[in-house]
């Protein structure tokens, strides 16, 4: 009777400890700035409802891809293309099958300045402005698009002593908002909320003007929670995280 007792009471408490693992897990996520507002609302109510954590942190994707290739201890990338994501999965450094996108880009030309930005981008062309910042496009899809929408509009050399180069889409936006710089090429995300812009003025550049931004999560394969990995990722492609995404100005796939 004592034993059956003591095999009863350790299985709860193997059982219970198990739980806590669980209850418990931890996600590190390297995310796209321009994803920054919208991810931490949905970690928010992630966390409230799993009793899972994440850690985030914010950059470009082309950064994180390198850190990922040099062994950076992240679980899950949240890039602002496919190519880097794609990359990772083809190194065999993200887990094959995981890949999604969950969120489609917008490019706004844009301004702090109210009534400096007019609805059709002429801004650009009248040149009336020493600065024109935009994220590097070798480290920043929403650089690489700001970059085709100026060769597109026959722009891309006539702006080359403007232009103001940041590391990611963050210092982008702030090089403007600061007014270091006129104009600057950032992700509609970071001037919407609840659906609408909240300042400055703005341009929404025509999709056709740059190759689509297809924002793409993966799981990486050196996870230590792969379980807390899955479920964030799961919790991504749900609609309470869909409905936080739309709210920023994104389309969804």
């Amino acid at each position: 009777m004592k034993l059956s007792q003591s095999r009863v009471l350790l299985g709860a408490l193997l059982c219970g400890m198990m739980a806590n693992t669980v209850y418990a897990g931890e996600v590190n996520a390297a995310v796209a700035a321009n994803f920054t507002a919208p991810v931490q609302q949905i970690v928010a109510q992630f966390q409230k409802e799993t009793g899972h954590t994440v850690k985030l942190s914010f950059g470009s994707s082309g950064k994180f891809t390198a850190q990922i290739k040099e062994g950076a201890p992240f679980d899950v990338l949240l890039a602002a293309d496919e190519k880097n994501p794609q990359l990772l999965e083809k190194e065999g450094l993200a887990v094959e099958g995981s890949r999604f996108v969950y969120a489609l880009g917008k490019l706004v030309l844009w301004s702090a300045q109210s009534g400096y930005v007019d609805d059709k981008g002429h801004v650009l062309r009248k040149g009336g402005y020493n600065k024109l910042a935009y994220a590097d496009p070798k480290l920043a899809p929403y650089g690489l698009a700001a970059k085709e929408t100026l060769e597109e509009l026959g722009l891309w050399n006539a702006v080359q002593g403007k232009l103001v180069t940041g590391e990611s889409i963050t210092q982008t936006y702030q090089f403007a908002a600061t007014g270091n710089a006129e104009l600057a090429f950032i992700a509609l995300s970071q001037i919407t909320q609840n659906g609408k812009v909240t300042e400055g003025s703005w341009w929404i550049v025509p999709a056709h003007l740059y190759n689509p931004i297809k924002q793409s999560a993966v799981q990486l394969s050196a996870a230590k929670d792969k379980a807390a990995a899955q479920a964030f990722l799961t919790f991504l492609k749900g609609e309470k995280a869909k409905t936080i995404i739309r709210s920023f100005g994104y389309d969804l796939p």
